[in-house]
């Protein structure tokens, strides 16, 4: 199965492989109990949620891969951004979405890409974010990006608009202290104690920062 997969990953049929795999492995996920890796399948229902309790029309990823979950979300936002540091990976996905306006698939680091996107934006925005920059399975995570990358998204504001961009961040279990990375804990201290009026919390895997209660108006 794995030398499979393996063939599959060098043509450009291993994404539709991966979302044919989506209900299964959500089905499975649940009748082991939902153990703390979800499945995509979830992650993209909390997109979905934040975008729809917010009012949110923008999407921002770091980490296209195979390009599930701009698949995924590509009827749900008026604009969808891609992030992709692989050049292979960021071909196959500029080829794949092509055909839609809307989606822009963007190769580079996002620690840049990331900066220069939001002088762009004119509305509030949902960012999906891979917590893999920080560090983790066994890679030195580089320190910096949370003044380059993470900050600069929440430091960021639109004119005229008093609410914040939604920052979701996916895989949390990778901010365990290890490889360069702070713990969920040390990253929800300086965020409440540099950005108050900010939330921070892990379900499912996935960490969230969002205004806190009474904050801002929801978009309409």
């Amino acid at each position: 199965m794995k030398a499979f997969r393996k063939m599959l990953q060098r043509t450009p049929f291993y994404g539709l492989y991966k979302s044919a795999g989506h209900y299964p492995d959500y089905w499975y996920w649940k009748l082991r109990g939902q153990p703390i890796r979800s499945p995509h399948l979830v992650k993209q229902r909390a997109v979905l949620e934040y975008a729809q309790r917010y009012g949110l029309r923008v999407l921002v990823e770091t980490g296209t891969y195979y390009g599930e979950m701009v698949d995924a979300m590509r009827k749900r936002f008026d604009t969808i951004y891609s992030v992709e540091y692989d050049h292979a990976l960021a071909q196959s996905a500029q080829r794949k979405f092509s055909r839609w306006p809307q989606i822009h698939i963007l190769e580079g680091d996002s620690q840049q890409k990331i900066p220069e996107l939001l002088k762009t934006l004119d509305q509030p925005t949902l960012f999906w974010l891979d917590a893999g920059y920080y560090g983790w399975a066994g890679l030195q995570g580089d320190k910096q990006r949370f003044t380059s990358e993470l900050e600069s998204i929440l430091r960021h504001c639109i004119p005229n608009v008093t609410m914040p961009h939604i920052i979701l961040m996916d895989d949390a279990r990778g901010l365990n202290g290890q490889n360069g990375s702070p713990t969920v804990e040390q990253l929800k201290q300086r965020i409440v104690t540099e950005f108050p009026g900010r939330t921070v919390e892990v379900k499912h895997d996935i960490l969230r920062i969002t205004p806190a209660i009474g904050q801002i108006a929801i978009s309409s």
